[in-house]
């Protein structure tokens, strides 16, 4: 059980892990407290499924093809996730909203529009609930899923176009029906292990008929296979019992993709858009007879170029003859696909289809490459997609300012640099920029100055660009366009997203990797091979690998298919002239001397044999030592691959085989942590792995991540970043916990706490990055009395600056209780600050908030965590760090300091003050009232009312009760609080030392809050003990002044 407490709004929160008060807990169970933090950006990646509500013409589900299902509810203003931690890929390739009962919607996972990084899918997914909840109902291996088509009156007959596994030959193709809801499926239509279901459609007037469309396609490394003569078009009259073949009229030659479609406004016409071999024969094919005949009606290039990843159509629900198509552009025809001539303007191109409401055909949701996007009125506007939180990202850079910035190419769209954390009054929009570069690039950032940038991109081309001066420039190592070119033409075979780094050593000089290395140390004007070909040079023996990538029916030439290419480049942390290299064909290589000599060190036999070497992570406390991710799913392998050497490649062993990480997760990205050998942490398709015993075994570090593919990691400033497939970037800002785990004993334990930085960085509505609370943290083996724990921070004069017992009254829902602190793990977030001034809850300002408030921060320095348990005492230094991007000396924070809490002090006399006079007063009244009718009545007021209007003469001077809400400040005179309390506002504000005016109006105010409450000694000297002893003598207490 985790539960999240609050002590005090602002300053403190306890979060306890327990189960069930157990004596024990696994490594898992100590930090399953720790969250992953969403870093940005809300710039919308590639969907290629959606879905809508009839009856709730706002309501919408976008399928993403790495970041899930999401939904909205006020048209597409706002988007919610609903699948993370229910749906365990992030890949979707197919929504369905059932039109019978409009809270059940059915979810195909894996994408079916395949480009070269596509993610399978694991099944189908079921909601009766609008989405609240999913159940898992089968088909694990149906890979990538085309369409699920629902009954109409019948929201338990469902069929379902079965694509297949993209990477390999798999007999779970073909279509599934299901009559119960998903609990039984049958395969009612299969032709090869080859050829899948692209597509599926129900007649909208004879739920009996069926149309389909099946295609061949398989995704290698260095190709995709496209076609052949088994796909096609194909009817069923009898619910998918029996099938046959459409020809007439339809390409007699090997078909690719198809895409079918009934028009809901004339069920006899029919719609395919095919690819085809031949040219004459690809385009849109219409029947108007049912699927007797069929005609081309349009063969514009425009409609199908690159058709296996776009060549979606939609007929409008009301007019027969207007049908739309989605390419590159989003096109609309009204005379019954002759012409294509409006192009609806997008948001985003590479569009993958709409879904239009039956009900009103201006209603609709267009998928894209950049997200999903809302119209109501026909295509005219569009809702944004800088709500969507589902970029698609390569790799990972960070630099090393302060909040470091994360890099990356982003998928259909630019590159992107957003930072760690929140930078106050900008908005999150402000926090990105472009970083050069293209979609697929890989940056490397200056490691001194973080304005000069380096980036990859199509066709080896490179840029240069530095911030502070505006200059950005190209320059390609060698000019080849690898788009549409035979890989065996390639002088140079630069990959699709080809690596970079700019050395540590000397930082004018920047190397690249196509097959052989690069470098540059002018700024990329000129360039230098300092390597052999490092691939296995596969183009040479196999014509697939040397011929343009694609066919039979389209090549797919963009870039991506590019192989025997280097795709992993790093250097040594050690070594200067040490470079590690590894290829996408699975070599990995080793210079020590600069590239003059070259060292093969590829592992024998532990990894496949052609095997992409994705990531070598070079460790920060050995000389040699590296471990390297590689994954082979590309080639229908997908196991986890991490090897390890500690002898520069001599030795290598895997540490990944069935010691938790499950054996379809395969891996990406590895990390190892700088603070701790042998820490290591993996991304794999599905999710975050940590190991901390140098990888003899693994444990889940997912927590609240999304089930995402996670493309990248770095550790830097004590945090895990990543980036991701489809969910953009997160950061794991607390791994101080991951880091002392395994000194966890079965005794009380105290984390070392990690350096806490003095910062005002902060984010608002959609902020994105690192949390600035500064945690404490504790184990407990065992339930201990609640007497018997106690947890101190304290200065370096050992005076307690925050007692958790102090705060006790704030908690709730916290897993202890009066008698009992339960066996877990505990851990307070400390926001820097000394209690806050104890201000008048009704007390309103502008510039102070009672209900927040915020006390002085701690001045840069070491503290100590002191937690005491019985006679026990464990202690850890809480080191607090100035912000380093600030040139402020600790003296000047120490002035800061003092007059701050000097402020204080008055504030919290002048209230108790107040809170004393105030109860004087209510004394007072009630004596009066209790009197009413006695004789001695009239003196009770007499000796009673002077008392109360010198007491409220001082309140009235002290403290303005008029104000109820902030800007009665401008109507009403404000009073001694409001000007006291605005003082402390501005000396708290900012970190700097107070200047002369702030001395001096403290001076005023204190001098002004003696002359104010100077008369309330007379009061309390003179006259309430007159009042009181007559009180006395009628048999009453008199006042108690409190």
């Amino acid at each position: 059980m985790k539960t999240i407490i609050t002590l005090l709004p602002f300053l403190f929160i306890m979060i306890s892990i327990n189960s069930s008060h157990s004596q024990k807990v696994s490594k898992e169970e100590l930090y399953e407290n720790l969250e992953w933090k969403f870093a940005g950006p809300y710039r919308g990646g590639r969907s290629t499924a959606v879905s809508g509500v009839i009856s709730q013409p706002y309501t919408f589900y976008m399928g993403t093809t790495g970041g899930g299902v999401w939904k909205t509810t006020d048209a597409g203003n706002n988007w919610k996730n609903i699948s993370d931690g229910q749906i365990t890929v992030g890949s979707i390739g197919a929504i369905s909203v059932s039109e019978s009962d409009e809270n059940v919607i059915y979810v195909g996972t894996g994408s079916a529009d395949p480009r070269g990084n596509i993610s399978t899918g694991n099944g189908i997914y079921k909601s009766v609930d609008s989405g609240e909840n999913w159940d898992f109902i089968g088909l694990p291996k149906a890979g990538l899923i085309g369409k699920i088509e629902i009954h109409p009156k019948n929201s338990d007959i469902v069929y379902v176009a079965v694509l297949g596994n993209i990477f390999g030959s798999n007999k779970e193709r073909g279509i599934y029906k299901t009559i119960d809801g998903g609990k039984n499926w049958n395969k009612i239509f299969f032709i090869s292990d080859k050829t899948g279901a692209r597509d599926v459609e129900i007649n909208p007037d004879n739920e009996n008929e069926l149309l389909a469309s099946f295609w061949t396609v398989q995704r290698k490394p260095w190709t995709l296979v496209d076609g052949s003569d088994e796909g096609g078009v194909f009817m069923s009259k009898d619910s998918g019992k029996s099938w046959k073949k459409l020809t007439e009229g339809l390409p007699k030659e090997l078909t690719g993709k198809i895409q079918v479609e009934y028009s809901p406004a004339n069920s006899k016409r029919l719609w395919a858009m095919i690819q085809a071999e031949k040219e004459e024969e690809g385009g849109l094919y219409r029947s108007d007879d049912g699927g007797k005949t069929w005609s081309r009606v349009n063969r514009d290039h425009k409609l199908r170029q690159r058709g296996w990843y776009y060549s979606h159509i939609n007929a409008d629900p009301v007019n027969e003859n207007i049908i739309y198509a989605s390419n590159t552009g989003f096109y609309k025809s009204v005379d019954g696909g002759k012409t294509f001539d409006e192009r609806i303007s997008t948001p985003h191109g590479d569009n993958h289809g709409v879904w239009i409401n039956p009900n009103n055909n201006k209603i609709m949701i267009n998928c894209n490459d950049g997200g999903a996007n809302v119209s109501l009125n026909g295509g005219e506007s569009w809702s944004t997609q800088y709500n969507q939180p589902t970029p698609e990202f390569y790799r990972l850079t960070v630099d090393n300012q302060f909040p470091f910035r994360l890099y990356a190419g982003q998928q259909d769209n630019s590159t992107i640099s957003v930072p760690s954390r929140g930078i106050p009054s900008l908005t999150p929009f402000e926090h990105w920029f472009n970083a050069g570069g293209t979609e697929c690039s890989d940056i490397a950032v200056h490691p001194t100055d973080p304005n000069i940038i380096y980036s990859t991109g199509y066709s080896g081309e490179f840029t240069y660009k530095n911030l502070s001066t505006g200059e950005e420039y190209q320059r390609t190592p060698y000019v080849h366009l690898t788009e549409g070119t035979r890989q065996d033409d390639l002088k140079y075979r630069f990959q699709w997203n080809y690596p970079v780094f700019v050395s540590k050593y000397n930082p004018d000089m920047v190397y690249v990797g196509s097959n052989v290395v690069h470098v540059t140390s002018d700024k990329a004007v000129n360039w230098e091979i300092i390597s052999p070909d490092l691939t296995r040079q596969l183009l040479n023996e196999d014509e697939e690998k040397a011929d343009i990538p694609g066919g039979p029916i389209q090549n797919d030439a963009t870039g991506v298919e590019v192989y025997s290419s280097i795709f992993a480049l790093e250097e040594s942390p050690h070594n200067e002239g040490e470079i590690w290299v590894g290829s996408d064909d699975g070599l990995i290589h080793i210079t020590r001397d600069g590239g003059k000599n070259w060292k093969n060190i590829t592992p024998k036999k532990i990894i496949p044999y052609q095997g992409t070497i994705n990531k070598i992570e070079l460790s920060s406390h050995l000389p040699g030592r590296a471990l390297v991710a590689v994954y082979n799913y590309r080639n229908n392998d997908f196991k986890p691959y991490i090897v390890l050497t500690n002898d520069y490649g001599e030795n290598w062993k895997i540490i990944s085989n069935e010691n938790g990480i499950p054996a379809n997760h395969f891996v990406r990205t590895i990390a190892e942590d700088p603070a701790r050998k042998g820490l290591l942490y993996a991304g794999t398709e599905f999710g975050a792995y940590v190991s901390f015993d140098d990888g003899s075994s693994w444990n889940s570090l997912q927590m609240n991540l999304p089930h995402v593919p996670i493309t990248d990691m770095e550790v830097t400033q004590n945090d895990l970043a990543i980036s991701t497939q489809g969910r953009g970037f997160w950061i794991l800002d607390k791994i101080n916990i991951l880091q002392d785990i395994h000194l966890v004993k079965d005794k009380p334990f105290l984390f070392s706490p990690e350096d806490a930085i003095r910062t005002n960085l902060s984010g608002g509505r959609r902020s994105t990055g690192i949390n600035f609370e500064n945690d404490i943290s504790f184990y407990l083996p065992e339930n201990y009395n609640f007497d018997d724990v106690n947890l101190y921070i304290k200065d370096s004069d050992g005076d307690i600056v925050i007692n958790f017992k102090e705060r006790t009254e704030y908690l709730y829902d916290v897993d202890y209780d009066e008698e009992k602190v339960y066996s877990g793990t505990h851990t307070f977030y400390w926001d820097l600050e000394h209690k806050e001034p104890q201000i008048q809850k009704d007390f309103i300002s502008m510039y102070y908030s009672a209900e927040r408030g915020n006390g002085p921060l701690a001045i840069p320095g070491t503290y100590t965590v002191e937690l005491q348990i019985l006679n026990s005492v464990y202690r850890k230094p809480l080191i607090v760090k100035m912000d380093p991007r600030w040139n402020i000396s600790i003296q000047d924070l120490e002035r800061q300091f003092d007059i701050s809490s000097k402020v204080v002090t008055l504030i919290n006399e002048s209230q108790e003050k107040l809170n004393e006079m105030r109860g004087i007063v209510d004394q007072i009244n009630k004596f009066i009232t209790l009197t009413v009718g006695k004789e001695f009545h009239n003196d009770v007021k007499s000796l009673g009312n002077p008392i109360i209007e010198s007491i409220k003469n001082i309140e009235e001077n002290l403290y303005q009760n008029k104000i109820e809400t902030s800007q009665d400040e401008i109507n009403y005179p404000r009073k001694w609080t409001n000007h006291i309390t605005h003082l402390y506002d501005r000396l708290t504000t900012d970190d700097q030392a107070p200047n002369d005016g702030m001395l001096k109006r403290f001076d005023e105010l204190n001098t002004n809050y003696k002359n104010i409450v100077g008369p309330y000694d007379k009061i309390i000297n003179e006259n309430l003990p007159v009042f009181t002893e007559f009180l006395k003598e009628k048999g009453a207490m008199g006042i108690i002044v409190d």
